[in-house]
């Protein structure tokens, strides 16, 4: 230890056992900021400015200290400043050294001590880095021991960092100053000013921000390995971890990032605001990735690749780089009041990151993937007993994130984009650009946002925001029509809805009419139709051609759920083939999927279906989707108690197709790593462990695809899965071949994956554990790959104690432990007496949290959903 760190963290450790805190008085708010807290609080304080010193040593434990400077309307009560957890060594208040009055969630300041107009607190402090993901982050790679720290504040987690006034109306400017090992670099909102070379260390100066709520702000420090870019307009840099440098391709995110940094400059009409784009990838994130201004974090497990890269990973790497980049403007640039606004956040980036991906890059199909993944979730989401509506209450901090779902996301998106088709393209565009202009580093509302979409338009959408934003669930619209002598007679479109949310809208959709010809389904005639209440006619297609096929929401302009007429379903069964178009054919497919799910379609027919068309399928993204689509019919097989002679024929069929796929794609790297994927998945018989082996040995060679160190953990996973009897022998050579951070965590999901009773009991008991020293991200594996599919024996055995112990479990570990806990451990069983259990513990289990009722609610629908397709097969009872 060099003098100079010992000199200041010494000095700050013996301040700090000097200053003792007051007797906590009596809270004057929740430790979790209401937003009436935080109303009144901000009603009060204005002009706010950070001046953060941080020291960083890699140890477990950082320093620091924060000065808050604002403004204050009166002194007739005290305030609050947020921070979590810390040691406070000392405290000043305009200038005067007090005793903390300190509950470990946030600061009083007495209104004795602060004055109107200008005040100045600062807080000296040590704290512990966090290993959840949240505040700041510490993480020791295992492969070279090096330690890397990065920041992540949403929604309210900068106060697990440094203290303030952790809200996002209350935008402040920040300026940084860091002192950390000589080999590290540190990456802020703004490039560093000054670096004074310290012996060991150094120190970095950074310049104040502009005008941003804190969960915007941002600090990454370590020995990332850097690359830059300043061929374009703004420069760009991109950093990692050293030990996985090599997995990472800086050219496409470079190529991606130039090419939304020009498309979003010149779609906004607003040039990008924060001087320079750097992204960092980081270890053990909770999320894809983080919007911080001028320095976006993504998961680095999403993005790292041995070797090159598919078509769909590289559109998945283009649509997260363009969301991040989207909240640049909308949500860093102009940024929500309060967290009710979060979901217009992220269903703007969704929306506006799909259409960058469709119109700046070369996958002009993005549209397709957003229609088959992001939507799809929303409506399956939207359907049930836990949908809510896209705006709701948030009454406080810790509620930020109860509904960040597909909700959020995507119907929020699809919203989006339909109201662009109602308004017009360029309308749309305008209303953008005014709000982002008039409410630039401030704060806005709904009302702002559609106030100036309005305004553009001409038009009052209000009755549009209350049927769409305020309403839960989704309609279905069907198309009813008449034919006589080969011509349609009449033709209208019905819209429903439940009969629990029964909100009729208005929504502007293409309705498109397809014939039989020679074997293809010829297009006939497309209409753009607004429809609104009941019944709405379509006179424009009356006396066109009577149509083997039609579809009411053709190329997928509007939000809601397709209920095909019996001819068309009919149609979309028998002639999946000759369909030319992905889209329409993927919307076929997923009518076919919505039948299974509804309880309409037996399973088996769309699984014979699939053997017959799936392994025709020439574009790669619909491919994708298909197999997704037979992976859920797997799920159902593995769950659904059906006859052990029907699951072992289905499943040798669904193998057998898979491995057809790898080895007819011939070297399309594309292609086979989709039919490859779909194996490892499909995987369970004798002949398929024997084959997966024959492959991990070499003596089976995979055309195009190399068996790199991904590949042979999916690989290990699946055959631990299966219960291969030499899966225990596997994954401990594999570990000690490969023991990067990576590896242990794919050597977790294959350990933790066994069907092994006294495995199953270790983990659980692991994961239950709240003082457990593990990472959360190895936690959080544990939980994702406990009990898979097919295991529902050994899920039974702990049954009943994972759901007694949800109350205490929800109120003790905090809502980023219950968000992944309540997602994956919620037992279910696709029994009657599994659904009236998970009924009975949504009546009884009191004191639930909104986001674990909602998944127990969640778990209790794809529970009684799994009954309905199994009723719909018809299997003889057990």
């Amino acid at each position: 230890m060099s003098i100079s760190r010992f000199s200041a963290l010494g000095a700050l450790l013996l301040a700090g056992a000097a200053c003792t805190a007051a007797p906590a008085p009596a809270p004057v708010r929740a430790d979790a900021l209401t937003q009436a807290d935080a109303a009144a609080r901000s009603k009060r304080i204005a002009n706010v400015a950070y001046v953060l010193d941080f020291t960083l040593s890699g140890a477990e434990t950082f320093s620091g200290a924060s000065t808050l400077q604002f403004d204050l309307a009166d002194t007739r009560a005290p305030i609050t400043v947020d921070l979590d957890k810390a040691t406070i060594a000392s405290l000043t208040v305009n200038g005067v050294a007090v005793t903390p009055q300190y509950n470990k969630a946030y600061i009083t300041i007495a209104a004795r001590d602060l004055k109107v107009g200008r005040n100045s607190i600062t807080v000296n402090y040590q704290r512990a880095h966090s290993t959840n993901g949240e505040g700041l982050h510490r993480m020791r790679d295992p492969v070279d021991g090096k330690v890397y720290t990065y920041s992540h504040f949403e929604p309210a987690a900068a106060q697990q960092m440094f203290a303030l006034f952790d809200q996002p109306d209350l935008k402040a400017t920040y300026q940084l100053t860091v002192t950390a090992p000589a080999d590290w670099q540190v990456v802020s909102t703004r490039r560093e000013s000054a670096i004074e070379e310290r012996g060991a260390t150094r120190r970095w100066t950074f310049p104040a921000t502009r005008q941003l709520s804190a969960y915007n702000f941002s600090m990454h420090a370590g020995p990332y390995k850097v690359w830059e870019d300043n061929s374009g307009k703004y420069p760009m840099r991109l950093l990692a971890r050293q030990s996985v440098a090599a997995q990472v391709s800086p050219a496409d995110w470079f190529k991606y990032t130039s090419q939304g940094l020009a498309y979003f400059d010149n779609y906004f009409g607003i040039p990008y605001q924060f001087d320079k784009y750097d992204q960092v990838l980081v270890p053990d994130f909770l999320y894809g990735a983080m919007e911080n201004a001028g320095a976006v974090t993504f998961a680095e497990n999403g993005f790292l690749y041995k070797a090159a890269m598919t078509e769909a990973q590289r559109e998945t790497l283009a649509e997260v780089i363009l969301h991040e980049m989207a909240h640049q403007w909308f949500g860093d640039l102009v940024t929500m009041k309060w967290w009710n606004g979060l979901w217009l956040n992220e269903s703007f980036a969704s929306f506006m990151a799909t259409m960058a991906t469709a119109e700046s890059t070369e996958f002009t199909g993005a549209w397709q993937t957003f229609y088959a993944e992001g939507k799809q979730q929303a409506y399956v989401q939207d359907q049930s007993p836990a949908t809510h509506p896209i705006e709701v209450p948030v009454a406080s901090t810790a509620n930020a994130f109860d509904n960040i779902d597909a909700i959020t996301y995507s119907k929020g998106a699809s919203t989006l984009k339909q109201l662009r088709h109602l308004l017009g393209e360029e309308v749309f565009r305008k209303g953008v650009h005014n709000y982002l202009v008039k409410y630039q580093y401030k704060n806005a509302q709904l009302d702002d946002f559609i106030g100036s979409l309005g305004d553009a338009a001409g038009r009052d959408l209000k009755p549009w925001t209350q049927q769409w934003l305020y309403k839960a669930g989704v309609n279905t619209l069907a198309a009813e029509y008449r034919c006589s002598a080969g011509k349609i007679a009449s033709f209208s479109l019905r819209q429903s809805a439940p009969a629990a949310l029964p909100t009729l809208r208005e929504q502007r959709v293409q309705v498109a009419t397809f014939v039989l010809d020679a074997g293809k389904l010829a297009a006939g005639k497309t209409v753009a139709v607004t429809y609104k209440g009941a019944t709405t006619g379509v006179p424009e297609l009356v006396g066109s051609a009577c149509p083997d096929l039609v579809y009411p929401n053709y190329q997928d302009w509007g939000y809601v759920k397709v209920k095909l007429d019996k001819r068309s379903f009919a149609s979309a069964g028998a002639h999946l083939g000759a369909i030319d178009e992905p889209l329409l054919r993927a919307m076929m497919w997923q009518s076919l999927w919505d039948g299974v799910r509804d309880g309409e379609l037996p399973l088996d027919s769309f699984i014979q279906t699939a053997l017959a068309n799936a392994p025709q399928e020439k574009n790669y993204n619909l491919l994708g989707d298909v197999l997704a689509k037979v992976a859920g019919a797997k799920y159902y097989i593995d769950v659904m108690h059906a006859p052990p002679r029907y699951t072992q024929k289905t499943i040798a069929a669904l193998e057998a197709m898979m491995w057809r796929g790898v080895e007819a794609s011939k070297g399309n790297a594309n292609f086979t790593h989709r039919w490859m994927d779909a194996y490892l998945d499909a995987a369970t018989t004798v002949q398929a462990q024997e084959r997966l082996v024959s492959i991990l040995d070499g003596a089976t060679v995979l055309e195009a695809v190399p068996v790199d160190q991904d590949l042979r953990w999916k690989i290990i996973e699946a055959l631990s899965r299966a219960g291969y009897s030499g899966s225990v022998a596997l994954i401990a050579a594999e570990q000690a071949r490969d023991n990067s951070d990576a590896g242990q965590a794919a050597a977790l999901r294959a350990t933790v994956i066994r069907p092994d009773a006294a495995v199953k009991r270790q983990w659980l008991a692991t994961i239950m554990d709240q003082k457990t020293t593990l990472p959360f991200s190895r936690v959080r594996t544990a939980m994702e790959n406990l009990y898979p599919a097919g295991q529902r024996v050994l899920s039974e055995m702990s049954a009943a104690e994972r759901l007694r112990q949800l109350p205490a479990l929800d109120k003790a570990a905090g809502p980023v432990y219950m968000r992944s806990f309540a997602a994956t451990l919620i037992p279910k069983d696709c029994t009657p007496a599994s659904v009236a259990r998970l009924a009975r513990a949504a009546k009884e289990l009191k004191g639930l949290s909104e986001g674990t009722m909602r998944a127990l609610r969640d778990q209790h629908e794809n529970d009684r959903r799994c009954l309905a397709v199994r009723k719909a097969m018809k299997f003889p009872q057990e």
